[in-house]
């Protein structure tokens, strides 16, 4: 055996019993483990960090996804809302303008009835373009686009609409069968019972649409739309029994002629101060200047005749421009006083004597005139 030979031995020697020795010692630990006591229950198998990757990938896709649904159901409930209150604010703005053109007409129909010198064919002319334009109205009522959650409400504007031409047309039937009667007081009775029609549209407007309808948007929780209102009655004495019986004997003294008969005349009845009530006469009367400031002008029927459309102008000669305002009184009945009140005299100049005025125009056939003019000394304070 050569030399070589036995580096050979020698290295497959060693090699053979380290590996020997290692796979002995191996099996002695495993055995040791074995038979070692397990602490802390079983042992959980050791997820590598590769294998953890896809899991929370689908933890954030799931949660991304629920947060996707839940955007997308509020933007859809918010356009939603938006779609209802823009429904509703569209119904409002349109039967809001139908329900000021009604209120307009009630205005006009003030302002003939008291009309000085009227004549009765006059009259039913006018009456009978007034009908025919709150007709339209009702038209237009009928062809809304109404949301649903206030059809009912919206029916009840249609009523107050009908009420309103139904009444005037009341009038006017009312008017023409009276034509040649005698009897005023028995007229006016029969105009007020159509009139009623009138006063009843502007309860039925008020309490069952306006008030009804702002409790449905409420309910609903839409906000910023307003329900419009409708008064087509200003003055509810225009239209009671007396008055209307003045105005049937006024409209027939000028359909036979326009011969003015009876006392007729206007007088100044007082003049106070608001706040306070102080009433203004010959002596000088402190006033104290405000916001609030007003002057309330009392106007009496002195005569046995209705009249209609007083002019009443109060002057506060200050300088360098005079304060100049007029008000009118539509329909004041014989013995009857009513009001007007001045108002927006914050401007006035503290501490100077100054004097209010106050003119009344006189009516048709008013003889006495030197009641309708007085003038009352003032000393402004602050």
């Amino acid at each position: 055996m050569s030399t070589h030979d036995d580096d050979i031995l020698d290295f497959d020697f060693f090699d053979e019993g380290a590996t020997r020795e290692d796979a002995h010692t191996r099996e002695q630990r495993r055995g040791a483990e074995r038979r070692a006591p397990r602490r802390g229950g079983p042992r959980r198998p050791q997820l590598r960090a590769g294998s953890a990757t896809p899991l929370l990938r689908l933890v954030g896709l799931i949660a991304l996804a629920i947060l996707i649904v839940v955007l997308l159901v509020v933007w859809a409930q918010g356009c939603a809302s938006d779609h209802q209150r823009g429904a509703y604010r569209s119904y409002m703005r349109d039967i809001g303008t139908i329900g000021r053109d009604s209120s307009q007409i009630g205005g006009r129909l003030a302002d003939l009835l008291t009309t000085v010198g009227l004549k009765q064919a006059d009259l039913l002319s006018q009456l009978d373009g007034l009908i025919q334009q709150q007709q339209q109205d009702v038209a237009r009522a009928q062809r809304l686009d109404v949301p649903g959650p206030v059809r009912a409400e919206h029916e009840n504007a249609i009523e107050a609409l009908q009420l309103r031409a139904s009444g005037m047309q009341g009038l006017s039937q009312t008017f023409q069968t009276t034509a040649s009667s005698r009897d005023a007081t028995t007229a006016g009775r029969l105009l007020s019972v159509q009139a009623e029609r009138l006063l009843a549209s502007d309860v039925v407007w008020s309490d069952l649409f306006k008030g009804p309808a702002e409790k449905e948007l409420q309910n609903r929780d839409v906000s910023g739309v307003a329900v419009p209102s409708s008064v087509f009655v200003s003055s509810n004495d225009l239209y009671d029994a007396k008055s209307l019986t003045l105005v049937w004997r006024r409209v027939h003294g000028a359909s036979t002629g326009g011969t003015v008969t009876g006392v007729h005349g206007t007088n100044i009845e007082y003049v106070e101060v608001q706040p306070g009530g102080a009433r203004l006469g010959s002596q000088e009367t402190t006033v104290k200047i405000s916001t609030a400031l007003a002057f309330v002008v009392a106007v009496k029927d002195g005569g046995d005749s209705q009249e209609v459309q007083i002019q009443v102008t109060l002057t506060i000669p200050t300088q360098p421009n005079p304060i100049v305002k007029t008000a009118t009184i539509p329909v004041i009945d014989p013995g009857e006083v009513k009001t007007v009140t001045f108002k927006d005299f914050g401007t006035l100049p503290p501490g100077e004597k100054l004097s209010v005025k106050v003119d009344v125009k006189p009516v048709k056939g008013e003889k006495r005139t030197d009641n309708n003019t007085a003038e009352y000394p003032i000393l402004t304070s602050l």
